[in-house]
């Protein structure tokens, strides 16, 4: 059979074609070939290593945050005294002292004062603030007879969960031997249940586990948000048509250009160092409040805006500017009703993803005072508040047991709204995306 070769190989001269067929050029492309090998496989070696440590991540933060989602309450049917609530003020009484007695029904003995106290441990330190509020709001149950649901204090809650273990010795557990039966005796009764701790998100900060919450931090850090987009988006959308649109290229918008993309690489502290030494200390604003944090964030966000912005006006296309011009359109025109419009997209996303990076912020936050104790949520921009990751930083730093099941639940919350918002963004890319 007569080999069939190409004309190009006609032509080549016989000592390249030799090359070409040798064994040395052969070894070369096996090299080649080998190396292309192993660049692959690094690269799927580091994805490999990247989602496995993310799942590792992930599944701790599951594993710890899963007992934040849930509380231990206990159901009790308290007798409202009259001879304990002052009737002209509902507000002042001895409402601790109606939850042991419906408690003390439930577990009949005598007890010495030591083991009384034992057995107050079991209820909140919020349960007598909680019945409270519901006498003051209906003064009419005074003389009859309550069935309210509280819930138990941290150590017992962390008893049902297992996080604290009944092998571990006495001396070395919060709860006692004879705590531990009283609580097995209310479970046998029925009067013991675990459910889903809805008081993380409607209950504020509080200095016991079994009652805090993350309102407060909600509520902050969409005031914050809010504060931010209301300033960065218009002030964002607009220098970027300036640089893009109308302003002149030479050395200034150079400059300006290159100082913008070097502020979006800026560390986050440097913004919250600029904005206590500007908001809080120059003008005075107050601290721990919504407006001085969404300014700060405000200008944090603002280079990424810009950047984006600016990255969908130039993929619109020249022919778009061209053919506005030439029905007789003014520069104006072709930005605002023609440019602007099919930009919309892409600009939309980067505010998105901007947000939900400003949205994450701890250290800017920290800096100008808001990580106080706050226990009611804000009802304005100037009211003290926290934000969520603030308030994730000050679980962390509690030395109650609970405060750690909390923490992993508040970074689980807070991851859920980035991931919400950067699909919103992705959404908004597919749905509107035009395709030139």
């Amino acid at each position: 059979m007569t080999a069939i070769t190409s004309d190009s190989e006609q032509e080549m001269p016989a000592s390249r074609q030799s090359y070409w067929r040798s064994e040395e050029h052969l070894r070369r492309v096996r090299r080649r070939h080998a190396a292309d090998r192993r660049l692959q496989a690094y690269g799927i070696a580091a994805i490999a290593l990247a989602v496995g440590l993310l799942g590792v991540l992930v599944s701790s933060l599951v594993a710890t945050g899963a007992q934040g989602f849930l509380q231990t309450d206990l159901r009790l049917e308290v007798r409202i005294d009259p001879a304990e609530i002052d009737a002209e003020d509902p507000s002042r009484g001895d409402y601790r002292q109606l939850l042991m007695n419906s408690l003390d029904a439930l577990l009949p003995g005598e007890r010495p004062p030591g083991e009384q106290r034992k057995l107050r441990d079991l209820l909140s330190n919020g349960a007598q603030f909680q019945l409270r509020d519901e006498v003051v709001d209906d003064p009419g149950l005074i003389g009859q007879t309550l069935e309210i649901t509280i819930p138990v204090s941290d150590p017992f809650d962390q008893l049902a969960k297992g996080t604290v273990l009944r092998e571990t010795p006495e001396a070395q557990r919060r709860v006692s031997d004879q705590q531990i039966a009283w609580f097995d005796g209310l479970v046998e009764q029925g009067v013991v249940s675990t459910g889903f701790n809805w008081a993380l998100f409607i209950s504020p900060d509080s200095r016991f586990p079994e009652l805090a919450g993350l309102a407060g931090a909600l509520v902050g850090s969409f005031f914050a948000l809010l504060v931010c987009f209301l300033l960065s988006f218009p002030i964002g959308i607009a220098a970027a048509v300036y640089l893009e649109e109308f302003a002149p290229k030479n050395r200034w918008t150079d400059l300006i250009e290159v100082n913008i993309n070097n502020l979006a690489a800026v560390p986050s502290v440097v913004f919250g160092l600029l904005g206590l030494a500007v908001f809080l200390n120059f003008f005075g604003l107050p601290r721990s409040v919504p407006l001085v944090g969404g300014m700060v964030l405000a200008l944090m966000t603002l280079p990424t805006i810009i950047i984006s912005t600016r990255a969908a006006l130039k993929a619109v296309p020249p022919s778009i500017r061209e053919a506005a011009l030439g029905v007789g359109a003014s520069r104006q025109q072709v930005v605002l009703h023609h440019v602007l419009p099919l930009a919309l997209p892409g600009i939309m996303t980067g505010t998105i993803i901007g947000l939900a990076q400003a949205l994450g912020e701890t250290a800017p936050l920290l800096l100008i005072g808001m990580n106080a104790f706050i226990t009611s949520p804000p009802g304005g921009l100037t009211d003290a508040a926290t934000a969520l990751p603030t308030q994730i930083f000050i679980w962390a730093d509690s030395p109650e047991r609970g405060f750690t099941a909390l923490t992993a639940a508040g970074i689980l919350v807070l991851l859920g709204f980035l991931i919400l918002m950067n699909a919103v963004a992705v959404f908004l890319r597919q749905r509107f995306e035009r395709k030139w």
